[in-house]
């Protein structure tokens, strides 16, 4: 178990985070699974796993509901004296924001370090939101790491600073910090088993009168993180001679400081690992010994701003060169400023490469390609289809074309209340099981209070699979490979209210068709539970068929290139085949093709 071992070892930046919590001996680790955080609570829940075989495991681990439970189950155990751990991703924050900005106020015993993988360019998420912003916002101190060591140490760290504060702590990264792989230096594990204390001598109920008291509190709290920021050794200065400086942090460091060597470049380089606060006075010291300063950051002005506020010489970035406050950087547009900025020539071939375009798609016998076939069959054509966050959110792409509108987790069932009411045209909205438990439950019980009309499809592969296959409230199984009590979805749909609940396997296309078709008659709400394993999961666990197609009895109608779309069929010259390397064996092609033409290999 390599998190478990000693020495040297080449981790992902969020292997080196989990890392940091159990060398840290955290306690309590908690997450909603989010691409780019992902990796740290998976690796937290193998490690759970192989020490759960081994005897007993030292801290706690949950696959939570949602964000905003994961930290609030954090944060009642780091109240009691525990160290919790919090991950999910930028968009997560946004939900677990609620509890967040009381939290700051009533503050923590045990160490509780909040970590946000930001996103920058969309790798994998509908926004680039820049949650540095939350940390001002909060007024909780922030750390950015610029690699995976230092997400080890900044991990470890920021469990002592959040202690010595009694405040929770953020640390912040982003794709290309949690996604990097580097040496990373393991040091020694003591995990052990705790338990915490609850004080019911503290200010913790905030009613006005008590939030009004603990306000000024938090804010003395931040004026000592400004204190620690100065002296944190994750803030320093690195001099290669002249009179230019460059503040940066985070992953674009690793392009400044790459560009000048490579450059050769005479400047002052002020690296920032503790975000905020900002060290204010090592910071004008450093803009002291400059005659200009640029600043290096992705996404949006943070740094930039403050560092307006305390400089008297003349301060670039944003807007500078090839500096946006969208997409991540790359050595492209920091080789291209900085050279700009200094006066060095340098020229980047802005030609683009023609190359041919490669769609995501869904997999090869994904159940969810056999429900999108099945509801284009018998739906109208301007059927309105809001959808969600997950593998299905690829509806959107032709020839299922199921997708038109996305807002957040759960927003497919409340758009879908409003589009109801808004036109008269049908609605189908689209949701995934794991979504559904996070985020859909509160808009169903709206949609069936007021009565609201349209047709609600749960896509229930019974695994959050966009992000990983971790296990959801409806699984029999937890994060630490304990038995769980699984929802049973239909129980809970009828539960809210509906009326109108089919559970259909929608690679029985037919039987999916018409049950769809009485959906869309129903007046009212109606939901179809559309509940088949992710094929991922299944081809783990069974022999597979492999089919194939009759030449002799194909007619060319390529329905299932066109309409069907698996990416296992393709042309060879002019005969459409199957490639029995990625043929899953669903079963699903030979309903979809009119002229009996695809067979089971024999």
């Amino acid at each position: 178990m390599e998190l478990l071992g000693k020495g040297k070892k080449v981790l992902l930046g969020n292997e080196a985070i989990a890392r940091g919590a159990l060398e840290a001996d955290v306690d309590v680790v908690t997450t909603y699974p989010g691409t780019p955080s992902s990796e740290i609570a998976d690796s937290i829940s193998r490690v759970a796993i192989y020490l759960k075989k081994n005897g007993e495991v030292p801290f706690y681990f949950q696959y939570s509901t949602n964000e905003k439970v994961a930290l609030e189950f954090a944060a009642a155990s780091a109240y009691c004296g525990l160290r919790a751990l919090t991950c999910m991703k930028h968009v997560g924050l946004n939900v677990a924001s609620d509890a967040l900005m009381t939290y700051a106020y009533v503050g923590c015993k045990g160490g509780h370090v909040i970590v946000t993988a930001d996103d920058p360019s969309c790798h994998s998420s509908q926004n680039e939101q820049d949650n540095r912003l939350y940390a001002k916002f909060s007024s909780l101190p922030m750390l950015e790491p610029s690699s995976p060591q230092e997400a080890k140490d900044m991990t470890i760290e920021a469990f002592e600073i959040s202690e010595r504060l009694e405040i929770p702590i953020i640390l912040r990264t982003t794709t290309r910090v949690s996604h990097a792989r580097g040496v990373v230096e393991l040091n020694e594990l003591n995990m052990k088993k705790k338990k915490g204390k609850f004080d019911k001598g503290k200010l913790a109920v905030t009613v006005p009168e008590v939030a009004r008291k603990l306000h000024p509190i938090l804010l003395e709290k931040l004026d000592k993180a400004e204190k620690i920021s100065e002296e944190s050794k994750f803030n320093f200065v690195e001099d290669f001679g002249g009179k230019y400086g460059i503040i940066t942090s985070g992953v674009s460091y690793n392009y400044v400081k790459e560009a000048v060597e490579d450059l050769n470049l005479k400047c002052k380089i002020f690296k920032i690992g503790m975000s905020y606060p900002l060290p204010i006075k090592k910071l004008k010291k450093f803009l002291d010994e400059c005659e200009k300063v640029i600043v290096i950051e992705e996404l949006e002005p943070f740094i930039e701003e403050q560092i307006r506020n305390i400089a008297d010489i003349e301060v670039y970035g944003k807007g500078f060169a090839k500096l946006k406050r969208y997409y991540e950087y790359d050595m492209d547009i920091v080789y291209y400023s900085l050279a700009k900025f200094f006066g060095v020539d340098y020229e980047i071939d802005d030609k683009e490469i023609e190359v041919a375009p490669r769609p995501p798609v869904l997999c090869p016998g994904c159940p969810h390609r056999a429900t999108y076939y099945a509801v284009k069959q018998v739906a109208p054509k301007d059927t309105i289809y809001p959808t969600d966050i997950g593998c299905y959110t690829l509806g959107l792409l032709p020839p299922y074309e199921t997708a038109d509108f996305l807002l957040c987790m759960g927003s497919s069932i409340g758009t879908a209340c409003g589009f109801s009411y808004a036109t008269n045209q049908k609605v189908i909205s689209f949701i995934g099981d794991s979504t559904f438990y996070h985020a859909g439950l509160p808009a169903l019980v709206n949609a069936v209070h007021h009565d609201h009309n349209f047709v609600l499809i749960i896509l229930d592969n019974s695994t959050t699979a966009m992000t990983g296959h971790q296990p959801h409230p409806g699984n029999a199984v937890d994060g630490m490979g304990n038995e769980a009590i699984a929802m049973d979805m239909e129980k809970v749909v009828k539960g809210i209210g509906v009326k109108h609940v089919e559970v259909i396997d929608p690679r029985k296309i037919n039987e999916a068709k018409e049950a769809i078709k009485r959906a869309l008659e129903y007046k009212g709400l109606s939901v179809i539970i559309s509940k088949a394993p992710c094929i991922l999961l299944e081809r783990k666990k069974k022999e597979r068929k492999i089919y194939e197609v009759n030449q002799e009895k194909c007619k060319k109608c390529k329905i299932c290139i066109t309409k069907f779309a698996c990416p296992a069929f393709y042309f060879d010259n002019d005969a459409i085949k199957i490639n029995p390397a990625l043929c899953t064996g669903c079963g699903v092609c030979p309903q979809v093709c009119p002229f009996d033409a695809i067979e089971v290999v024999k």
